[in-house]
């Protein structure tokens, strides 16, 4: 197999989790895999350090301030010779064999992007894809997560997969425009999708691959604190981007609920 990969995991203190995801692909190194890029976004915790130190021969693109998640991509995208790019969250470990499966089945497909089941330590998948962005979808994505499996058990087409795994064919991100930097975090990613389908790509998820999610959660839903002010910052750009008809409902919700978006 030909080495025609890059992986891009973006970085923002999270050294501990950054170890064990190189780690695991040390590991057990991908055939495709032609190099390994980590985008780090202005850390302070030793991260970078860490990385050169240990690993040597993974590239650091470090950045001088936080850029968010696509932004934070979008520097390695550009810069990316490889004709397949798998982005990658620091908190994921990957077993043998699953970027090459993944990498297998997004050319059999032909698809612009594709992702893998995602599943957490102990085995439950994650809901890692899913329709475009609707109030109707988003109700049926949280009645779904509360019951992943059968969802995640079959090969199917799909509006879009998680950026916590996401491989990329770089020439149909790059005619599509890379990530919309106005998202800094959330939603970035069913953005990318929407754009690289409105271009004629296909979007697969495939449980053929599977990776692990050390620190799993809904990929639709605010998960730290701090974080939940940039989630509703970028749901509503999404809905201002993609059905402005809804995005006067959502401010008035999140009004309601005492959630002001600047």
């Amino acid at each position: 197999m030909t080495p025609d990969v890059a992986v891009i995991i973006v970085n923002f203190n999270t050294r501990a989790e950054l170890e064990s995801c190189l780690g695991s692909l040390a590991g057990a190194p991908p055939a495709c895999v032609a190099r390994i890029i980590i985008v780090d976004n202005a850390s302070t915790d030793g991260s970078i350090e860490l990385v050169r130190s240990r690993w040597p021969r993974v590239e650091v693109l470090a950045q001088e301030r936080n850029l968010g998640f696509g932004a934070a991509n979008n520097v390695a995208l550009r810069k990316c010779p490889e004709p397949y790019a798998l982005l990658l969250n620091s908190d994921t470990t990957v077993p043998a064999g699953a970027i090459d499966r993944l990498r297998d089945r997004l050319l059999a497909m032909t698809a612009a992007a594709a992702g893998p089941r995602i599943v957490d330590r102990d085995g439950k998948p994650e809901l890692s894809h899913g329709r475009m962005l609707t109030p109707w979808t988003e109700f049926v994505q949280r009645r779904r997560q509360r019951n992943p499996g059968p969802h995640t058990a079959e090969e199917q087409l799909v509006d879009w997969v998680t950026g916590a795994c996401m491989l990329l064919d770089v020439a149909a991100v790059r005619a599509a425009g890379y990530f919309d930097e106005r998202f800094f975090m959330y939603e970035e990613d069913v953005d990318l999708c929407a754009s690289l389908r409105a271009a004629g790509g296909r979007i697969l998820f495939t449980p053929a691959a599977e990776i692990v999610h050390v620190r799993g959660r809904s990929p639709r839903a605010p998960v730290a604190a701090g974080t939940g002010a940039h989630y509703d910052r970028s749901h509503l750009a999404f809905y201002e981007k993609h059905a402005a008809g809804w995005a006067p409902v959502l401010r008035l919700w999140m009004r309601l609920r005492g959630r002001r978006v600047r």
